[in-house]
């Protein structure tokens, strides 16, 4: 115990709060999660790699291709759906198999902005994705 500070369990209480509202978010609020995997023309064969890889060695769901933007997505994309059980695998895989290419990985958690935004994880370069139609689903 620090006696400036507080307890180390106080401590860690507030390093693990959300820095907005000081509160902390229960992890059992993911059903599951996705991952888009963004491409252009130039890149669509490594997209197609990377979707067939995932599609052999793993439990999820591969959606459609998107060639034009759709939704928050700024650019072409496909979606991965999967449980959380199958997160310790899949984002390792994708970590180390992505060619280059850019891809959101967020949550499920009943909140579609907070999901796309502030949960939000990235590998390779962030896109500026279109939030506004999320936000006023939110209310």
């Amino acid at each position: 115990m620090n006696r400036r500070t507080g307890t180390v369990r106080e401590l860690e209480e507030t390093k693990l709060a959300e820095p907005e509202t000081g509160t902390i978010t229960d992890p059992q609020r993911i059903q599951g999660y996705h991952a888009h995997i963004y491409y252009d023309p130039g890149t669509r064969l490594l997209a197609e790699r990377v979707r067939q890889g995932i599609a052999a060695g793993f439990e999820a769901r591969v959606g459609n291709w998107h060639d034009e933007p759709v939704g928050p997505h700024p650019v072409s994309m496909y979606q991965i759906a999967f449980a959380v059980s199958e997160f310790p695998r899949l984002v390792p895989w994708l970590m180390l198999n992505r060619q280059g290419l850019d891809i959101l990985v967020h949550p499920m958690t009943g909140d579609p902005y907070e999901d796309h935004s502030k949960y939000a994880m990235w590998l390779g370069k962030p896109l500026p994705l279109r939030l506004d139609g999320l936000r006023r689903a939110r209310g």
